[in-house]
């Protein structure tokens, strides 16, 4: 009796021990509200991308830790995968899909997520990063920057797959963040660059012509905050922007980006975009006021011009309600202006 007591005790042992070193935590986030945009009609949409996450680690001694992260995206009103400009559904795990190390030497990552130039400019952009047309993070914060031209259309723009992500240490509030990825296609359909419609610089299926790497530094100081990058693609565009924030009251954030965008290796014409962005942040109680402003400029185009307005009322430390409106001018695709208005809740678990 005493020896079965025993090694029932000892498996209960072994049991904590075992679920202290792993840690595997499910979160995500769900979105959904009414948007109107300019020559559309009323709909059920969304603000941010709405995700499922998995994410973990495990304590293998002496300081170093495996882990991992899969994050797949859906579509609210249909409960069906992020559907993607082109209609079509994207990849399972199109959020993030990484496994790596860490230690005292950093974070080593490998696989499919966001790159470091993307991931540390959405820290400087007023609408939180989130995806939203009404928001500057994927075209004027990036003057309209693709990091991954040979995936897809309809694919998402801020991602790599087939990379290797390196993090070092903070040291005295600095960090650097630095990722590189293969020259593998991953179904792009032909890029006329410099080519013709016969001779495209890049024919459906071509492998890129360079290996993609970014690069970016941060700098956290208490109320202020700096960053630098710089990212080539595949097709050797180049981008780099610089970016600072600061809080001169604990409710009140300010902020702004400058980014340059060369694309002269597959343009003839309009091969320079330089693009700002400034905005703010305030909370009153429950409530946060979100206001930003930016201009693109493309060599031998009109200015693309941007003011947008939020706001956000916490229900609870995990739920907020929002409304938007923006104001668009100078869209190539869409001459004239486009104004965009949503109301909706946002909850994350």
């Amino acid at each position: 009796m005493k020896t079965s007591l025993l090694a029932v005790a000892l498996l209960g042992a072994c049991a904590g021990a075992a679920h202290a070193q792993t840690s595997v935590q499910v979160y995500g986030n769900l979105d959904a509200g009414i948007v109107k945009r300019s020559s559309q009609n009323v709909s059920i949409g969304k603000r941010s991308a709405n995700t499922l996450g998995f994410k973990g680690t495990e304590e293998l001694g002496n300081g170093l830790k495996a882990l991992f992260q899969l994050e797949t995206r859906y579509e609210p009103d249909t409960g069906s995968a992020e559907i993607g400009p082109d209609g079509n559904g994207r990849r399972l795990f199109q959020g993030q899909s990484r496994v790596g190390l860490q230690g005292d030497f950093g974070m080593l990552r490998i696989g499919r997520g966001l790159t470091p130039f993307h991931e540390t400019i959405g820290a400087f952009e007023p609408f939180h990063a989130i995806e939203t047309a009404g928001g500057f993070y994927t075209d004027l914060s990036v003057a309209g920057y693709s990091s991954q031209p040979l995936d897809p259309i309809g694919s998402a723009s801020n991602r790599w797959s087939n990379a290797v992500w390196y993090n070092s240490p903070v040291v005295n509030g600095f960090q650097l963040n630095t990722a590189i990825a293969t020259k593998e296609n991953n179904g792009a359909v032909a890029i006329i660059g410099r080519g013709s419609a016969a001779a495209p610089q890049y024919a459906a299926g071509t492998e890129a012509s360079t290996n993609p790497f970014s690069i970016s530094g941060t700098y956290n100081n208490g109320p202020a905050a700096l960053m630098a990058a710089y990212e080539r693609n595949a097709v050797e565009s180049k981008v780099w922007s610089i970016g600072a924030s600061v809080n001169p009251t604990p409710e009140l954030k300010l902020m702004g980006t400058f980014t340059r965008l060369d694309e002269d290796n597959t343009r003839l014409f309009n091969t320079d975009t330089s693009s700002w962005v400034v905005g703010a942040n305030y909370t009153v109680g429950p409530g946060k006021f979100l206001a930003g402003y930016g201009q693109k400029d493309t060599d031998g185009l009109e200015k693309v011009k941007q003011l947008s307005l939020g706001y956000e009322y916490s229900l609870s430390k995990r739920t907020y309600l929002y409304f938007d409106v923006s104001r668009k001018k100078g869209v190539p695709a869409a001459p004239g202006t486009i104004n965009q208005y949503d109301i909706g809740i946002h909850h994350t678990f």
